[in-house]
């Protein structure tokens, strides 16, 4: 099995690849009939000379590997026809704007795994960069709150080395006694309580935080049904949210009237209530000054995010009152914070928990006749085909 590491060609450049010099090493070391070539790349994280230290080949032209593993989209021209790729194709929802990518794939007779599609029997992820933007999602909501109220200035989080260094940073802060709400309990929302827990932000429970005050931050991490209800009262289970979301409401409202700062590490499906309204946020009585949207639904839950911000902006303020995008520092704007690539902002601890998440979860599928079903269920295309998993993808391969 000869396997690939491809060089990102997406713009704007993304340093991030899926394994570090020392997950290839591993690989090498474990399975004797693995063969590993990197594509030379002069932007990602890990140099060119870090590779070859370890022994791995460095080359400029790889195209006689199998398998191909990249982060971003393979620009159509660079597919390399009947071959294997794992990169996030952002296809699986359907995606406008990557139509002609899937055709491309199927095309070139090319076998597409998705990083997305990577699931466990139970059909949860077993990949993703979550966890690391929730961790961005957390420090630049923090450095939001900072800048709006001129209160104090630290660094982006690309220009420093990693999540110590954030943290570093952050214990510097001396915070008002604010209170943070974290919606989701993924990777992402567990990614955002990682860096409060770790700058000692007191976490209190749903009632308390609704009900008391504090001479200190605190926070609360809520799941769906604590900001969801049932249009008809009755009172369920999360099976019944995620089988009837059309039949809730949010109830996001009574969190509004306490929070300062929201961080949104909440996954979102179709059919299922918008989270934080226009209506909400225009209340007298609502608090939030931060949005830290880490989600970053365009148009979706959180009404605040009108559009993703960048790497390079970050940050937009929002006008409640007419719903439009204003200066940061209009005097009634809140500030919301909509990077949507947030883990590309610390690329070198984002790749190293990648690559050992695919180390434990998928490099073994390939030498074990995959057992447990992981490359089967992942592969979107197979021999010019939609593999029937993804066979609903085909009006949109059709172009209907």
């Amino acid at each position: 099995m000869k396997f690939g590491i491809i060089k990102e060609r997406k713009n704007p450049p993304d340093r991030r690849v899926v394994f570090s010099p020392d997950e290839l090493a591993k690989i090498k070391q474990l399975y004797q009939d693995a063969s590993i070539k990197v594509e030379s790349s002069d932007i990602r994280i890990f140099t060119d000379e870090q590779y070859k230290k370890l022994g791995i080949e460095v080359a400029n032209d790889i195209s006689d590997c199998d398998v191909f593993f990249g982060v971003k989209e393979v620009p159509i021209e660079d597919l390399i026809p009947n071959k294997s790729y794992f990169f996030f194709s952002h296809t699986i929802k359907k995606q406008p704007y990557n139509r002609k990518l899937l055709q491309a794939i199927l095309e070139k007779n090319i076998d597409l795994y998705d990083h997305e599609t990577i699931v466990d029997a139970n059909n949860r992820r077993l990949i993703g960069f979550g966890r690391y933007a929730g961790i961005v999602g957390a420090y630049n909501g923090i450095r939001a709150f900072g800048i709006k109220f001129g209160l104090f200035k630290i660094p982006k989080a690309e220009t420093l080395s990693g999540k110590e260094a954030l943290i570093a940073h952050l214990k510097r802060v001396v915070l008002p006694p604010l209170k943070f709400v974290i919606t989701g309990t993924g990777k992402v929302g567990n990614g955002a309580k990682e860096i409060l827990d770790a700058i000692k932000i007191k976490e209190v429970s749903v009632e308390n935080y609704l009900t008391k005050n504090y001479t200190q931050p605190v926070y609360t991490q809520i799941d769906v049904l604590d900001y969801n209800k049932r249009k008809d009262g009755k009172v369920l289970d999360f099976n019944d949210f995620y089988n009837n979301p059309q039949e809730y409401v949010s109830d996001f409202e009574k969190f509004t009237k306490v929070t300062e700062v929201f961080i949104a590490g909440h996954y979102y499906a179709n059919q299922s209530p918008v989270i934080l309204t226009q209506e909400m946020l225009q209340s007298n009585d609502c608090k939030i000054k931060v949005v830290a949207d880490i989600s970053c639904d365009v148009n979706g839950p959180v009404a605040s995010t009108l559009r993703s911000s960048t790497i390079a902006e970050p940050l937009y303020g929002y006008l409640s009152a007419e719903n439009k995008e204003v200066d940061v520092f209009h005097p009634a704007a809140l500030v919301v914070m909509a990077v949507d690539n947030l883990p590309c902002e610390l690329p070198k601890d984002a790749s190293e928990g990648f690559g050992e998440m695919f180390m434990e979860h998928v490099i073994p599928a390939f030498f074990n006749g995959d057992k447990d079903g992981i490359l089967q269920r992942a592969k979107i295309t197979e021999k010019g085909k939609l593999t029937p998993r993804f066979g609903y993808l085909q009006d949109y391969v059709d172009g209907k």
